[in-house]
């Protein structure tokens, strides 16, 4: 994707080493920015930035230092924000702690890149900053507009647990800086993103390793009729992107896709790419599934970035499952159910 925005500019990528930080940071070299990535590693790993290893610069830190922080932010036109403590379901309700200091890195950086001066902060919000009972049923689809989830109407700030209204309080701390220092302070909401270099701790990874390990019956989190809004991690990079290069002021915008799946249809499509299907699937109505449906209303999207995501669901899949099958180590796999509640 050209982004004509970027050529010449000086971005920080904070968490740039993750899953998604490092497909954004692929993509913003693509387009001839000059490029800085600081991650402590905690999740993130230096290979993913393989690729572009030459023209990048990587710095190793703990942005919840104010020194080290500011000493980053200097000279920096946009800063990205993706660094946090986050996992997927498993790891957000057994970690609720590490969650909510996500709201002091915040605050951290966005002070710091203010101090610095910095043009614009694009800072990764998530779907769980949505109020959940918007999300409550299984058969009573709603899809999520960013004006459902705000800070004026009353219940309209009832986030998804500590994860959630973590990521809402990141939104209202971009906010007030925007209002007391004049910093573009753009908040995507990334919904369900999926795709190579995710984890095990994530539905779609998991189930992909549990189709290489042939398990049948096979076990599927909740009842496995719970949707969500898939969303191939290139296009969320793509949104990211486009977020950072065309809106100003403080504004909230939905990056997923608009289509609900059930975790049934997501285990079929998975079945196709592999070639494999399980005799019976099993409902595991014990574990933590969090909302019961969840999909982007992209009507704003559409409207002010002139896109939204395009990837289909079993293009995506196929593509993921493949990098899975291809470079998973036979030792992970073997401690298959530790590391469905990791970070890493």
């Amino acid at each position: 994707m050209n982004i004509g925005f970027y050529r010449g500019r000086r971005v920080l990528v904070t968490g740039g080493a993750s899953f998604i930080g490092s497909h954004l940071c692929e993509l913003l070299c693509e387009n001839d920015a000059n490029v800085t990535v600081v991650d402590d590693l905690s999740s993130g790993r230096r290979e993913h930035l393989a690729s572009i290893q030459d023209d990048v610069t990587f710095v190793r830190g703990d942005l919840r230092d104010s020194a080290f922080a500011s000493k980053n932010c200097l000279g920096q036109e946009v800063v990205f924000h993706l660094a946090a403590s986050h996992g997927g379901r498993g790891y957000i309700e057994s970690h609720p702690v590490e969650c909510v200091n996500n709201m002091l890195l915040d605050h951290q950086v966005f002070a710091a890149a203010c101090r610095a001066g910095v043009e614009t902060i694009i800072y990764a919000s998530s779907a769980c900053a949505y109020p959940t009972n918007l999300q409550a049923s299984e058969t009573k689809r709603v899809l999520l507009a960013e004006s459902d989830a705000n800070f004026e109407r009353p219940g309209a700030a009832f986030a998804d647990g500590e994860y959630g209204w973590a990521k809402l309080m990141g939104e209202f701390q971009l906010r007030a800086f925007h209002k007391q220092f004049g910093v573009n302070g753009i908040a995507p909401r990334i919904f369900s993103a999926y795709g190579e270099r995710e984890n095990e701790s994530h539905a779609v990874i998991a189930l992909i390793a549990k189709t290489l390990l042939r398990l049948d019956p096979f076990l599927v989190w909740g009842s496995g009729m719970q949707t969500r809004n898939f969303t191939y991690v290139g296009d969320t990079v793509a949104g990211l992107a486009l977020a950072g290069a065309k809106l100003l002021g403080f504004q909230t915008i939905n990056v997923g896709s608009s289509r609900h799946h059930t975790i049934l249809e997501l285990c079929d499509e998975i079945f196709r790419a592999l070639g494999w299907t399980p005799r019976h699937i099993e409902p595991q109505v014990d574990k933590p599934v969090g909302v019961l449906s969840r999909a982007s209303d992209n009507s704003r999207c559409r409207e002010v970035l002139d896109w939204e995501p395009s990837v289909s669901l079993r293009e995506g899949i196929s593509r993921t499952a493949h990098w899975y099958a291809e470079s998973i180590q036979p030792e992970r796999l073997q401690r298959f159910e530790h590391v469905l509640m990791e970070r890493n």
